[in-house]
């Protein structure tokens, strides 16, 4: 194993766009996964660990993740969104799988790693940051010790994708996001407004590995269900992986131009729960928090994309 790698917890809800940035960074020769932790998100907690066990048990990695257990939000709300994802999160592949028998919270699994290795977690958040804000709220310190957290949440320009402004993954659990937010762990956030500038048509079914690799026969049977409930309920022929830009943004960071903004979260407001606010006053009177990208090479990203995606197909092979 390259000493050059890094560490990294993928933690997430999946998901079809969930699953896609799963393939692309459990091969990553520039990681080093040492855990996938479930979440409640666009999926309930025990089908995201289902998920989970499932996309792991199709792609059979040499070295196999640990794997953490969602448990129930506090204060989710009802949010239903089988339309896009299926009924079962992944486009309905019929994802059964046996449940680990001994799970372990993927707050404490998050904890025990951060603390095995101090300051060389990157923690990558693709769903609702319930797990993180656990970790931080059981161990505090754990703040200080978490080498970078990557975030896919919020939108700058204030025009969300669950709501009017906020954020799906923010607006499921408001009170994490700003804790996680506000803590004192060096963060990129990854907002819409950069998610959905990468675009993908109906070009990418055909650049995806073939069904003779274990990756195109997963990804063949996920995308075009997304593509279907993209047309169908949104009336778009394009469909957004916002979740995979954000695991690109921590493999090409180079691909990213970001800024230090400072924010905060909207927790209990009628029309605006979820929604992530930023101070952008002269001068401004908030303290920088975080970094946010704020633009995206959209077309290298696409070319880096499918040629991860190739080189995926030959990591699991069968």
């Amino acid at each position: 194993m390259s000493s050059m790698q890094r560490k990294v917890i993928l933690d997430c809800d999946p998901g079809i766009d969930d699953a896609v940035a799963l393939c692309l960074g459990l091969a990553a020769e520039e990681f080093d996964v040492l855990a996938v932790t479930g979440v409640e998100g666009c999926v309930s907690a025990d089908q995201a660990n289902r998920n989970v066990q499932y996309l792991l048990s199709q792609l059979d990695p040499a070295k196999w993740p640990r794997i953490g257990s969602a448990s129930h939000a506090d204060d989710a709300p009802a949010v239903d969104t089988r339309y896009l994802h299926g009924d079962d999160g992944l486009g309905n592949v019929g994802s059964t799988t046996a449940a680990p028998h001994h799970p372990h919270p993927s707050e404490k699994l998050i904890g025990d790693l951060v603390r095995a290795y101090p300051n060389q977690v990157t923690i990558i958040a693709l769903g609702p940051t319930t797990n993180i804000a656990r970790a931080f709220r059981r161990d505090p310190g754990l703040e200080g010790l978490v080498d970078r957290l990557i975030v896919m949440g919020g939108a700058v320009d204030g025009v969300g994708n669950i709501t009017a402004n906020a954020e799906f993954n923010v607006h499921f659990d408001p009170g994490s996001a700003r804790h996680v937010l506000a803590s004192r762990t060096t963060k990129t956030l990854i907002p819409l407004d950069v998610t959905r500038q990468v675009q993908w048509t109906l070009d990418l079914l055909e650049q995806l590995p073939d069904v003779g690799s274990r990756l195109g026969r997963l990804l063949r049977r996920m995308l075009p269900f997304a593509y279907r409930s993209y047309r169908q309920r949104l009336g778009q022929e394009c469909i957004l992986l916002n979740d995979a830009v954000a695991l690109m943004a921590a493999l090409e960071p180079d691909l990213f131009s970001t800024e230090g903004m400072a924010g905060d979260v909207e927790v209990s407001g009628e029309l605006a729960r979820g929604m992530v606010l930023f101070d952008r006053r002269h001068p401004q009177e908030w303290r920088a928090n975080m970094e946010v990208a704020r633009e995206v090479d959209v077309e290298r990203l696409r070319e880096r994309f499918v040629t991860r995606l190739r080189r995926a197909a030959v990591f699991f092979r069968d």
